[in-house]
């Protein structure tokens, strides 16, 4: 059997593509599937498009893209999966998706794990929203063989177009990752609040900012560390920035004694997948989060995690785990056994699989 991957972003970088399928190729490769990937952007293309102005060369990126994919075309009769992640090209319909389901006639696997028929930009003007064409998230759904979801709320969403839906979510590498047997955290008198992120989502610090620093000025003892690919703006004494890399990930989530997720209560937000907190759980780091979609689920409430949803629940929960390191240590014991049930690697490797039969 023979898998094409068309993927958005250059391997080995993006959390979505790492935690959702990339760490599974090799387990495809042992059930006697052969794959091959196609990157709509490549690694230099990639690092660039964030940054503001060069209009000029994010269109050539674009061009470049889109005369990759047309290319592929001539190679698709020679694949039994077509699996997509997110969407074939940025920008516009889906014409490569159309041509792939009715002209083809290949399987296609369509795979999100946000809610990508929204937007969370609350400025995004008509021209913006036409370009993008998010509406063609239904159509593709529709064409496709099955659509592998990372949650309850996006498979809801699904639902209307197919019935072919998988639940497949996002997943850790426990044994070989996110091991806090491999990382050996030094001794010391401070406590870490901690976040993980891109810079997409680090808006989302701002809720708590005020909580943040009442929690700094009572407590001498606190630090707060954010590791993510842009600065944090925020107004904290003790604050500590670590860009993030790949090859220091884990070990730069160990530093951390107690993880943050804050979030807004919206419909984008319920369709995320709860990153943050399950590779906090995975490190044995108790986590606040805030009670938005999957998040109730992944996070029991005084059993691995609290959900706090006022500043003064975030500061109650937050003083909880300051003040009492064996309750740490047990809510992060317990968060790493669910995450290794339900969200592993290992869990999940027969759901992955099984998109493909």
């Amino acid at each position: 059997m023979k898998v094409l991957f068309l993927i958005p972003y250059p391997l080995d970088n993006a959390p979505s593509q790492r935690f959702r399928f990339e760490q599974y190729f090799g387990m495809l490769a042992d059930n006697e599937t052969k794959h091959n990937t196609q990157v709509f952007l490549s690694q230099r293309d990639w690092t660039q498009l964030y940054q503001p102005g060069k209009n000029g060369l994010k269109i050539w990126m674009l061009l470049k893209g889109f005369l990759k994919r047309s290319l592929l075309l001539f190679k698709i009769p020679f694949y039994d999966f077509i699996f997509i992640h997110r969407e074939a090209a940025p920008v516009g319909p889906p014409v490569f998706e159309w041509l792939i389901a009715k002209v083809f006639r290949k399987k296609i696997i369509y795979d999100f794990d946000d809610a990508i028929w929204l937007t969370d930009k609350k400025n995004e003007n008509a021209l913006e929203r036409f370009i993008r064409f998010r509406s063609k998230v239904g159509l593709i759904c529709n064409w496709s063989y099955k659509v592998s979801c990372g949650n309850e709320y996006l498979c809801n969403y699904t639902k209307q177009f197919t019935k072919n839906v998988v639940l497949n979510p996002t997943t850790i590498d426990t044994e070989f990752l996110h091991n806090p047997e491999k990382f050996h955290k030094k001794p010391s008198d401070k406590i870490t609040i901690g976040w993980t992120g891109s810079h997409s989502t680090l808006k989302y610090l701002k809720q708590i900012e005020l909580v943040l620093s009442d929690l700094e000025q009572k407590y001498p003892q606190l630090q707060f560390l954010v590791i993510a690919d842009k600065a944090p703006d925020l107004n904290l004494q003790r604050l500590v920035f670590i860009p993030w890399s790949k090859e220091t990930e884990a070990g730069d989530l160990a530093q951390i004694d107690i993880g943050i997720m804050p979030l807004p209560d919206d419909d984008w937000s319920k369709g995320k997948c709860g990153f943050k907190a399950l590779q906090y759980m995975a490190m044995e780091i108790p986590c606040v989060v805030s009670p938005v979609g999957v998040n109730t689920k992944i996070i029991e409430h005084g059993v691995n995690g609290y959900h706090a949803t006022t500043a003064e629940e975030w500061i109650q929960y937050l003083e909880a785990l300051i003040h009492d390191a064996a309750l740490r240590k047990k809510m992060g014991e317990e968060g790493r056994k669910k995450v290794i049930d339900q969200y592993s690697v290992l869990s999940n490797t027969s759901t992955f699989l099984s998109l493909f039969s």
